[in-house]
């Protein structure tokens, strides 16, 4: 499953030359990733306010070809690997007007509770990791 998520380059993400600045790529990842578990039924910040956190392992980004202020760009996002422990996505960003192929990367995130302590998801909230169970099954294949 791919997420797809779409917005225009503001002129704050940009750099003197007018491209978007390469701090502002793992903002974007964040933007797909919200939407990508928001697609399974369950916005980021209720996680949070369940005491579930996704905390960031790992970012990888590899840039391609640059992105500007005026582009609209579209950000998709799919899930790499699961465990009950720990999320891994990838993302593939691109000019959306003009069919250009930019940026790819991946993040990965461990399942902890609000004291930063790694967690099973589906023993700490079970409920949770019903909800999240077609996200899991779209990478396993059950």
């Amino acid at each position: 499953m791919i997420v797809e998520t779409r917005f225009p380059v503001r002129y704050a993400e940009t750099d003197q030359m007018g491209i978007v600045h390469h701090s502002v790529y793992p903002i974007w990842f964040e933007c797909g990733r919200t939407d990508f578990i928001k697609h399974y039924g369950i916005a980021y910040n209720e996680l949070e306010e369940l005491g579930l956190m996704l905390p960031l392992i790992k970012l990888v980004c590899e840039y391609k070809n640059p992105v500007k202020y005026g582009d609209s760009v579209l950000v998709k996002t799919r899930l790499i690997k699961a465990t009950k422990v720990r999320l891994k996505l990838g993302y593939e960003i691109y000019v959306e007007n003009k069919d250009l192929f930019c940026v790819k990367g991946c993040t990965e995130h461990a399942w902890t509770g609000v004291n930063l302590k790694p967690v099973n998801i589906s023993k700490h909230k079970p409920e949770i990791f019903k909800k999240l169970l077609p996200m899991y099954n779209s990478v396993t294949g059950e």
